[in-house]
């Protein structure tokens, strides 16, 4: 097969063409093109000083260049407009078939000369792809380097390909070693079978390969944890359930939150952190939501299983293992954060209808993730499916759709007491301090709820409010 190098796709590589030493677009970015995937990380493999080359093409094309690892003698370009960037790495072995016989998977195994010809395919990635299967290329290759066991869920779930069998057996004895790679690493696949559009897929591919037990050995604790009667799954089930709702109601909002849903998917769209949106992070809070389920786990004096805690817990134990990752702490935080207040809107459900000053503290306490919890607890429901669970699914819907309205009208404007701080303290005579922060607080709640309207009305409410203190 002859393909041209320069296409409108791969500009930077035009400037490889006439270099000294031979070059060859290797790995994800040839395998992509044949696929019709558009893409702007390009891997090559030198024949020559991956140093000098990357130098050269820098200045071919006003980019940056930078060494990427001492170990292998990597170097990285990358556009000042970071739309795209290039690997270099020195061959690995004395010919490109070599270096080719060193990699993973036969459809990574194809390389591309830079200056057009056939492509080099020692291994049959071209008809691998072409049939949907991804196959090893050897049985080392998953040996040299574990992680490769997760991701060959990865790109199966990316690319919707089916795993060779022998190819899943050699993968899945080489599972256990994750757990003694680097976190970092891990972290960069998970995350990438978390954000794919089969997402359900590449999780339930990655625990049958042993992936799961192995970098999250939590969530492999929740298989065959069984829940009350409410529940129809046990909790490892129930948890992959409220995911596939999860990625159902981003797919299609407006089925659950109508006119809200535009407001709701760009709260969504926000980005959060190690390059995930909100709603990529609201995944992450699905999968462990209900980490803490083992651990908490009960009987009331009746004989009913209870999981009293999992709440606060769990949202120890999410932030844990992310933090374990190596992921950030904003994300860490923020996922906590959704499986400690999971269950607030559910509990609500038994005090309809909701006060204005119930309303407050639903979302005073749930900021900042009170519209991503508000979707989460949907997702929750939708996926708890036992005794009563239609009426009980209709009765928590309606609530939901209540307070995202509030929670959308809340994170764009936030609610404020009607008096300055500094101008109730010279009313009332009081020095800075934990009795004025606390009074403040009170007249926002009070003003939120209709209580109060003006800076008279608070400073009257106030006055009333220490006078019964002192009374």
């Amino acid at each position: 097969m002859t393909v041209p190098v320069a296409t409108a796709t791969r500009e930077p590589l035009r400037a490889m063409t006439n270099l000294a030493c031979p070059g060859w677009l290797v790995g994800g970015a040839v395998r992509d093109r044949l696929v019709g995937r558009r893409t702007g990380d390009f891997d090559l493999a030198v024949a020559g000083d991956p140093r000098a080359v990357a130098r050269t093409l820098a200045r071919t094309t006003r980019a940056h260049a930078f060494k990427l690892s001492d170990g292998f003698g990597a170097w990285r370009v990358v556009a000042h407009d970071k739309s795209w960037q290039i690997d270099l790495m020195p061959l690995n072995g004395r010919t490109i078939e070599a270096d080719l016989g060193e990699r993973d998977l036969t459809i990574n195994a194809i390389a591309e000369p830079l200056g057009g010809g056939e492509l080099v395919d020692p291994f049959g990635g071209s008809a691998d792809l072409r049939a949907g299967r991804l196959r090893m290329v050897s049985r080392e290759a998953f040996k040299a380097d574990a992680l490769r066991t997760l991701r060959l869920a990865r790109l199966a779930c990316e690319l919707g390909f089916e795993v060779d069998p022998e190819t899943a057996s050699v993968a899945r004895a080489s599972a256990p070693a994750l757990a003694r790679v680097a976190p970092e690493r891990v972290f960069a696949e998970l995350k990438r079978i978390v954000v794919s559009e089969r997402v359900l897929d590449g999780v339930e591919l990655a625990d049958s390969l042993g992936a799961i037990a192995a970098v999250l050995p939590e969530v492999d604790g929740l298989k065959g944890i069984a829940q009350s009667r409410y529940h129809h799954l046990d909790v490892y089930e129930h948890t992959l359930s409220v995911l596939a709702e999860t990625v159902a109601l981003q797919r299609d909002p407006a089925g659950v939150f109508g006119e809200q849903a535009d407001a709701v998917c760009a709260v969504l769209d926000e980005p959060l952190a190690n390059e995930l949106t909100r709603g990529q992070a609201l995944r992450f809070g699905a999968l462990l939501h209900d980490i803490a389920k083992p651990q908490t786990r009960s009987y009331t004096p009746e004989g009913r299983v209870t999981f009293v805690g999992h709440d606060s817990l769990g949202a120890q134990l999410a932030g844990d293992i992310l933090r374990r990752l190596r992921a950030s702490e904003r994300l860490a935080e923020h996922v906590a954060a959704l499986a400690r207040h999971h269950l607030r809107l559910g509990f609500l459900v038994h005090e309809l209808p909701l006060s204005r000053r119930t309303v407050y503290h639903y979302l005073h306490a749930c900021t900042p993730v009170e519209v991503d919890v508000t979707v989460l607890s949907v997702a929750d429901r939708l996926a708890t499916r036992g005794s009563g669970a239609t009426e009980a699914i209709a009765k928590h819907l309606r609530l939901a759709r209540e307070l995202l309205a509030e929670a959308l009208v809340w994170r764009a404007d936030p609610p404020r007491p009607p008096v300055r701080g500094d101008e109730l303290a010279d009313a009332l005579g009081l020095d800075p301090g934990p009795r004025l922060g606390w009074l403040l607080d009170e007249l926002t709640v009070a003003s939120f709820a209709g209580e109060i309207d003006t800076q008279e009305q608070a400073l009257d409410r106030a006055r009333e409010t220490l006078s019964r203190l002192h009374g």
